[in-house]
């Protein structure tokens, strides 16, 4: 659903408005509500953060937020999973985050939803790599593939038994075919 106004926002004027549920998005000037979740999108975003988490944040070398709205490059955005190197948190003296995140994420992980603009996606992907993103996913589970983007690359995809690429220093390894197996919760 794409929201319009008399006159078009400012990204700092977007900032101001009250969160939605599900979120909204600032994309040159429009803003746009990211679908609600459905159970398969909850259950891999679910399960990609707690795996990333398990793996990297006790030697606080990252960290995998679900649904945090980042803000850079003239765009406020909510990626399904965004992966934020520990240098990037910004912590208040409690030693808490910082709830406003204004840098981009090292890595994303977009899960498509069926009622979701893959190209709207994408270019949200293209938006992350033009401003230092490092990695980027886009998980399709309707096709049981994952669309791999690298800077300066040509984009991958990963099926079956395909390692995926993960973010340097990230001691993890996942095969296309795992992530899809998470979907599988009855025997």
């Amino acid at each position: 659903m794409v929201k319009t106004f008399s006159k078009p926002l400012t990204l700092e004027e977007f900032l101001k408005l009250p969160e939605t549920k599900p979120a909204s998005v600032y994309i040159n000037g429009e803003i746009v509500q990211k679908p609600m979740p459905k159970a398969r999108h909850s259950r891999l975003q679910a399960k990609f953060t707690t795996k990333i988490n398990h793996v990297t944040e006790e030697e606080q070398i990252a960290y995998a937020f679900p649904e945090l709205r980042c803000t850079f490059g003239g765009r406020s955005i909510v990626p399904d999973v965004a992966i934020l190197r520990w240098n990037k948190i910004e912590f208040n003296e409690e030693g808490e985050p910082v709830d406003d995140v204004f840098v981009a994420p090292d890595w994303t992980i977009e899960i498509l939803s069926p009622e979701q603009s893959s190209n709207r996606v994408t270019g949200n992907i293209l938006h992350c790599l033009s401003h230092d993103c490092q990695l980027e996913w886009l998980v399709d589970p309707d096709d049981k593939s994952i669309l791999v983007f690298l800077p300066n690359q040509q984009p991958e995809l990963f099926k079956g038994s395909d390692k995926l690429t993960m973010l340097d220093g990230i001691d993890l390894e996942l095969r296309a075919e795992e992530v899809f197996d998470w979907l599988k919760m009855k025997n």
